[in-house]
C-alpha cells in the first residue's frame, strides 16, 4: 500500500510540485529570518563575546546592556581589587567617538580602551600587526570590517574602489592623531560602527573629557574560587553590579527583546511565512485528495481499512514535507553563505533548524487532517457511481 500511496504522489506531478514548493517557501523564509534574527541578536553581545579573558564584568548596577555605559569612579578600579578571591582587576573603557577621515568626513567608531600593561581585553585574532604594539606612540587597531569599510579611503583615481586602511596609516580621533599599528578581526557590533582599540589612557585622552570616564572593570577569579561567590564579594564590598559573561550577554539580548520591536519584526515575518505555506499546501494537498478520492473508494471497497488509508496520506505528507524541508533549509543556508561578507546578520544554529522543522511538521499535519477526514467519511460506493 506504500508503493501505491507512492504512486498516487508522484503520479499527480504539477500537485506534488505545488506541495514541495510550499513547503520550501515556508521553511527557507522561517529560517532564514530566524537565522537573521539570532544573528542580530548575536552582535548585540559581540564584545562581551569576544572579551574572553576575565570571569566578571563589573559596572553600574543601573547598566541595561552592553552599549548602556555608566561611567564608574577610578577609585573603584582598586575597591574592586582589594576584595579576597580576585586574581586581578583591569579598566576597560567602551565609548563612541568620531573619526575624522582624509577626506573630512566624520565617522562614528566604537573605542575601546585596554589596561596599559597588561592589555587585556584587547581583540584574539589579528590579521596584522600584534596587540603589544598598541604600546608604541598614538598606536590604534582597527577591526578588518572597518579598514575595508567605513573607514577606507577614497581612491585618488575617480571610480575605482576605495583604498582600505593600512598599518601606518593615520587617523584624527576627536582631534587627536591616532596611528594604525595592526588590524584584528572581531565580532560585528549591533550598530556596525567601526571598531577601534588602544590602550585605557590613550582611550580616555581621545575621548570627551568627563569626570568619569572608567566604563567596566574585567576581573579574574583566583584559581579555585567559585566566580558566583566573587560576584557576590565584589558587590556586597563596592555596590556595584558583578556579572558573568554569560550574565552579562542574556542582560543584553533581555533588553533588546523587551524594549526594541526587533522580535516582533521578525515574529511577524516568521509568522506569515507559517500562514502563507500552510493555506498553500492545505490548498493543494486537499486538492490532490480530492482527485484521488476514487482510488482511495477503490481501495475501500476491496477492504482497506481507515487506518489504512490514512497511513498513506500520512505517508504522503513525510514525503512532502521531507523534501520541501531539505530544499528549504538548503536555499536558506545558500543565502547566508552569499551574504558572509555582507552587512546582513545570518547566524544559523541547531536550535534554528529545530524550529524551522517542527513549523513545517505543523504545516503538514494541519494540512493532512483535512484530507484525512475526507477520506474517512469517504463511502466505498463513490467509485461506482461515475
Amino acid at each position: 500500500m506504500d508503493y501505491v500511496a507512492l504512486r498516487m504522489l508522484f503520479g499527480d506531478r504539477g500537485k506534488y510540485l505545488g506541495l514541495v514548493f510550499g513547503i520550501t517557501f515556508a521553511s527557507m523564509v522561517i529560517t532564514q529570518q530566524a537565522s537573521i534574527f539570532v544573528g542580530i541578536m548575536s552582535r548585540t553581545f559581540g564584545l562581551i563575546a569576544d572579551t574572553t579573558q576575565p570571569d566578571l564584568w563589573v559596572m553600574d548596577p543601573l547598566v541595561q546592556y552592553i552599549d548602556d555605559v555608566k561611567p564608574l569612579r577610578d577609585t573603584y578600579l582598586q575597591r574592586v581589587r582589594s576584595v579576597a578571591g580576585v586574581e586581578w582587576a583591569m579598566p576597560f573603557y567602551k565609548g563612541l567617538i568620531k573619526a575624522r577621515l582624509a577626506n573630512g568626513r566624520f565617522q562614528n567608531c566604537n573605542v575601546f580602551g585596554v589596561d596599559d600593561a597588561t592589555l587585556t581585553g584587547g581583540p584574539a585574532k589579528m590579521l596584522e600587526g600584534s596587540l603589544a604594539d598598541l604600546r608604541r606612540s598614538d598606536g590604534v587597531i582597527v577591526d578588518v570590517v572597518g579598514a575595508f569599510g567605513r573607514l577606507a579611503r577614497e581612491s585618488p583615481a575617480p571610480g575605482e574602489p576605495p583604498v582600505p586602511l593600512r598599518v601606518g596609516d593615520t587617523l584624527e580621533l576627536n582631534d587627536h592623531r591616532a596611528v594604525v599599528v595592526g588590524i584584528c578581526q572581531v565580532s560585528r557590533t549591533f550598530q556596525s560602527q567601526p571598531v577601534i582599540y588602544t590602550t585605557y589612557s590613550r582611550a580616555t585622552t581621545f575621548a570627551p573629557r568627563e569626570r568619569k570616564l572608567l566604563s567596566f572593570i574585567l576581573v579574574k577569579a583566583e584559581s579555585g574560587q567559585a566566580v558566583a561567590e566573587l560576584a557576590e564579594r565584589i558587590e556586597a564590598a563596592t555596590g556595584l553590579a558583578a556579572r558573568s559573561r554569560e550574565a552579562f550577554q542574556q542582560l543584553t539580548v533581555g533588553y533588546f527583546l523587551r524594549y526594541t520591536g526587533i522580535p516582533i519584526n521578525f515574529g511577524t515575518a516568521v509568522l506569515l511565512a507559517f500562514f502563507v505555506g500552510t493555506a498553500i499546501v492545505g490548498q493543494v494537498f486537499y486538492s490532490f485528495t480530492q482527485d484521488n478520492l476514487r482510488y482511495f473508494g477503490a481501495l475501500k471497497a476491496m477492504g482497506a481499512s481507515n487506518a489504512m488509508l490514512v497511513r498513506m496520506i500520512v505517508l504522503q505528507a513525510l514525503i512532502v514535507a521531507h523534501v520541501g524541508y531539505g530544499m528549504g533549509v538548503g536555499a536558506a543556508s545558500l543565502f547566508g553563505y552569499l551574504s558572509r561578507r555582507s552587512e546582513l546578520a545570518f547566524r544559523l544554529l541547531g536550535e534554528v533548524l529545530v524550529v524551522s522543522a517542527g513549523a513545517v511538521v505543523l504545516i503538514t499535519v494541519l494540512s493532512a487532517v483535512v484530507s484525512i477526514r475526507r477520506v474517512m467519511k469517504l463511502e466505498p460506493a463513490v467509485v461506482f457511481r461515475s
